[in-house]
């Protein structure tokens, strides 16, 4: 591992990283076939006694998205750390697959389905029809970028200009490594096409019919919430008034960017990350993303002008390479490698976060069960890369199956998938 020895980091603004949430979606699939079941609205109703697209259980909500197979987990207001939320969202897994069991169907993780039709997509029918049905009816959902994608998010605090501007720039930044972290999507239309995050390429192209509303998907520097509603939502507003009239989409939630302003919640949103095979590593990668955060808005490495002066095209490219590449993207720009204190001129993203995770470490930030959760990564690789080891080149169906069984095994037990021989034909 790189030599780090970080020097104690400036005074973080308070309100940065008080409170955390992130939210969680899992695929309803039937139990046998692992082919998806448009059922989150009966989970739901089982779950909670009644017709609802919303459940509290203590700590953990759950709720409903746009496909009626899909199921999102979050944490059921902010929590002031992340602290045993893993171990909350495994407890709530198994309620959902003991309710769904009962009906012969189970979670499936991941971030895309590994064959799904998504022209057989069936969208959420209750409560929020109409906001799906104007999303279907200005992009069309019968995607993969709409029907077959699950992510992890990450919600996280500001108070005012120069704390939205801090945290905006640093998540701006970081952005487009993460998938070098979290990848998990190696696999679509039964097929293995040599990208690691399918859902990010998928995803880039859901709003190409109004191009403001992805942009690059990597954010432009702003410097104040007066700037982003100015720069950001108001052109996104204006290029959608002659397709939605009535104003149905007129929201902060229509920006797609990888990473976008909460401002009901006054948080920002990050989008990138795909989902893994538990909760235990889907909140591990969430708690070094938000220390490496507090490192980078303490400007620990490069000052706030300093990221923001990187043009939105480079960052922007390099996030294309880490969608394609994951960990093994090469990094070769010093200056770049240097923005995050690493030491080396050049390095594949796994050892810039191998870096990045010593630096947490330094401080005491990282908890021994997260530290084992991440060393299965430097171990292993993404679940991307895994899941690739296990299916192997050219993976039938029986293949797919066999993985994807185990990797629903892996989400119901709460254990690191480990990449196994290729499964036999």
């Amino acid at each position: 591992m790189p030599e780090n020895n970080p020097s104690p980091p400036a005074e973080t603004p308070l309100t940065l990283f008080a409170a955390h949430g992130i939210e969680v979606e899992y695929m309803l699939v039937d139990g046998e076939r692992l082919d998806v079941a448009p059922a989150a609205d009966a989970l739901l109703e089982a779950v909670a006694g009644l017709h609802t697209d919303e459940f509290e259980n203590g700590g953990v909500a759950w709720n409903n998205e746009l496909a009626l197979h899909v199921i999102e987990l979050k944490c059921n207001g902010p929590r002031p750390s992340l602290a045993g939320l893993g171990a909350e969202f495994a407890a709530n897994v198994k309620l959902a697959n003991d309710a769904l069991g009962r009906e012969g169907l189970r979670l499936m993780p991941t971030a895309m389905h590994p064959w799904m039709d998504p022209n057989g997509v069936q969208l959420w029918p209750h409560g929020t029809r109409e906001i799906y049905a104007a999303f279907d009816r200005i992009f069309s959902c019968k995607g993969h970028g709409w029907a077959n994608l699950q992510s992890m998010q990450i919600n996280l605090p500001f108070a005012g200009d120069e704390e939205f501007a801090r945290l905006h720039a640093a998540v701006r930044f970081l952005l487009p490594i993460l998938p070098g972290l979290a990848a998990s999507s190696p696999i679509v239309d039964g097929e293995r096409n040599g990208i690691l995050d399918n859902r990010l390429v998928v995803y880039r192209g859901n709003c190409a019919r109004i191009p403001s509303i992805t942009g690059e998907v990597v954010p432009d520097p702003v410097g104040s919430i007066g700037e982003y509603h100015e720069r950001v939502l108001e052109p996104i507003y204006r290029d959608l008034a002659p397709l939605d009239p009535e104003g149905v989409l007129r929201n902060e939630w229509v920006n797609a960017r990888g990473a976008i302003a909460r401002f009901d919640r006054m948080a920002i949103e990050i989008r990138v990350l795909d989902v893994q095979e538990t909760p235990l590593m889907d909140v591990a990668y969430a708690a070094l993303v938000v220390e490496v955060l507090k490192l980078m808005t303490a400007e620990q490495w490069l000052d706030v002008a300093g990221m923001n002066s990187w043009k939105t095209a480079e960052l922007g490219k390099l996030l294309r390479l880490a969608e394609r590449q994951g960990e093994g993207a090469g990094i070769a720009d010093r200056r770049l490698l240097a923005a995050f204190g690493f030491p080396g001129s050049s390095t594949e993203l796994k050892g810039l976060w191998e870096h990045l995770i010593e630096s947490v470490s330094a401080r005491g930030a990282v908890d021994a069960a997260t530290g084992r959760l991440l060393e299965h990564y430097l171990r292993h690789g993404t679940l991307a890369t895994r899941i690739g080891k296990a299916v192997g080149p050219l993976p039938t169906r029986s293949i797919l199956m066999k993985v994807y069984e185990q990797l629903c095994e892996a989400l119901a037990d709460g254990r690191p998938f480990a990449p196994p021989p290729p499964a036999a034909r």
